[in-house]
């Protein structure tokens, strides 16, 4: 089975360990939000992502994301060579995140943003764990050390995962 193109490309780019123009992937070129996802072993090894598109395609998009969730993920150490054959890549593809409220979430559907002011924590949807809304918001909540009680605005966003 052949290795989906946008995961190829991801692939290439944390590989590369240095600037990467990724091939022009037709299917890909509509500018999008993306998280990539690293696991190692079935552990998570590093997730970084874009709310919004900051390249002119999702293959670019891709390809300046997922050198992030390798290297700069302030969670894990960088990813070393030796660890290249080891990792399982994903690849979640954002629609536009939008206002909601708390009885529009679904843990399993929607990614959620909580923001107080300037802090602000997300979290992909369907993920092991996370069942209810109240865990969904208050791992947000812990990301960005926004307090317990602080009022908080709410958007909700769909992902297709690419794998």
């Amino acid at each position: 089975m052949s290795e989906h193109p946008l995961i190829t490309v991801a692939r290439d780019a944390i590989e590369a360990q240095g600037p990467y123009a990724p091939p022009e992937l037709p299917d890909f070129r509509e500018p999008r939000g993306v998280f990539v996802t690293l696991h190692k072993h079935g552990k998570l090894r590093g997730c970084v992502g874009h709310l919004g598109p900051t390249q002119a395609t999702l293959a670019r998009e891709v390809a300046a994301v997922a050198p992030l969730a390798a290297y700069q993920d302030s969670r894990f150490p960088p990813v070393s060579p030796e660890e290249f054959g080891d990792l399982d890549l994903e690849i979640s593809i954002l629609t536009p995140p939008e206002p909601t409220t708390w009885d529009q979430l679904d843990p399993r559907r929607y990614g959620v943003i909580v923001t107080a002011g300037r802090l602000r924590g997300v979290l992909l949807p369907d993920l092991d764990g996370v069942d209810t809304v109240a865990d969904q918001v208050a791992i947000c909540r812990r990301k960005a050390g926004i307090a317990d009680q602080a009022p908080v605005a709410l958007e909700r966003f769909e992902v297709v995962k690419v794998r």
